[in-house]
């Protein structure tokens, strides 16, 4: 047994200093960003925030209306392969150049994912996903992947360390994506005692990732539009939403009314819920580690959209940043006890 006495920070913990800025706007700040990627020749331009690969949030609706913001979607595993011809038939090149194939790590899993690239090759991206990038058959199966589709760009995780993250590029990851237990309806934390706080996990994977010519993605505890903002300030390339893009007309999940007031299902993939629906139940020798909750209705996503890109857009005028890839540079935290005037909450 051993202690860590390093400080390590979530988003709560910090804000964003202030520096002289000469933009006059936040019309002059570009959101864009255009990657290239360590194992693949396919180059990305969009603007870097996801919609989580859940079955309430990552679906074909969110995906058709994040494309036209240039956001991405990582789409849900869920989807049978006679839906997924449906969608990507009657798709555009703009969305399916946005979207990520999502799998676990089974046989019929990797067969799917070939069945569906192999129709439609337009799309480039798979979003190999568990809740523990730790052992040792995620990353055979991640090399799997990489042997299987040289050229497609990977995104393996989760994970909030260094060297884990190192490993996973190494096996033929190209993105790592980051965290474990942050999110609204995510109980790891509760349930295990396993976790690491968010913003520490982003700064530490990302000096690793880029050291490696990688990238990662901060996935998970973003409840506000500054939360995106600190995640990209603190070396993430891309921010993933769950929580945030629950609830909409787009999202997955029942709407369901009470008292006169509409509402969303909301479930984290570990969740009893989630379990029930797509594996027949929690299996004895496992515990629910995600909430279920009722999201009140937001209606459209672009409208949330709008706010988030607005918000950013702000936090760069507020240090200097005339492109997102520029926040990095100009941010400096500062350690806060309190992040807002609660009063009228």
């Amino acid at each position: 047994m051993r202690i860590e006495n390093d400080l390590k920070l979530g988003f709560k913990d910090v804000m964003i200093r202030p520096k002289r800025s000469t933009l006059k706007s936040r019309s002059q700040v570009t959101l864009e960003r255009e990657f290239k990627f360590l194992h693949s020749d396919v180059v990305w331009k969009g603007i870097p925030i996801m919609a989580a690969n859940m079955d309430t949030v990552g679906t074909f609706e969110m995906a058709t209306e994040l494309a036209k913001h240039k956001l991405f979607t990582a789409v849900h595993k869920h989807y049978s392969l006679d839906e997924w011809r449906d969608f990507a038939s009657n798709s555009s090149e703009e969305i399916l150049k946005n979207i990520a194939v999502s799998t676990g790590t089974g046989k019929d899993d990797s067969e799917k994912v070939k069945m569906i690239l192999d129709e439609f090759p337009q799309i480039n991206f798979i979003c190999i996903d568990v809740a523990n990038g730790y052992s040792e058959h995620f990353v055979n199966f991640v090399q799997k992947m990489r042997k299987n589709h040289p050229n497609k760009i990977i995104i393996a995780g989760n994970v909030v360390t260094g060297e884990m993250v190192e490993e996973l590029l190494l096996s033929g990851a190209d993105i790592v994506k980051v965290g474990i237990g942050p999110g609204s309806v995510c109980t790891t934390r509760v349930k295990t005692g396993v976790g690491y706080p968010q913003l520490s996990a982003i700064i530490e994977c990302a000096d690793a990732a880029h050291g490696m010519g990688g990238q990662i993605i901060s996935d998970g505890g973003c409840k506000i539009p500054g939360d995106v903002a600190k995640a990209f300030g603190g070396s993430a390339d891309f921010v993933m939403l769950g929580g945030m893009f629950s609830g909409h007309t787009e999202s997955g999940g029942d709407l369901i009314e009470k008292n006169g007031e509409k509402f969303k299902a909301f479930y984290g993939m570990s969740s009893e819920t989630a379990m029930n629906k797509h594996a027949g139940g929690v299996a004895n020798y496992r515990a629910s580690e995600g909430k279920t909750v009722e999201v009140p209705f937001k209606g459209d996503v672009e409208n949330t959209v709008i706010d988030i890109l607005g918000g950013i857009r702000s936090t760069c005028t507020y240090v200097g940043a005339k492109r997102l890839k520029e926040l990095t540079k100009r941010t400096t935290f500062i350690r806060v006890q309190e992040q807002e005037n609660q009063v009228y909450s």
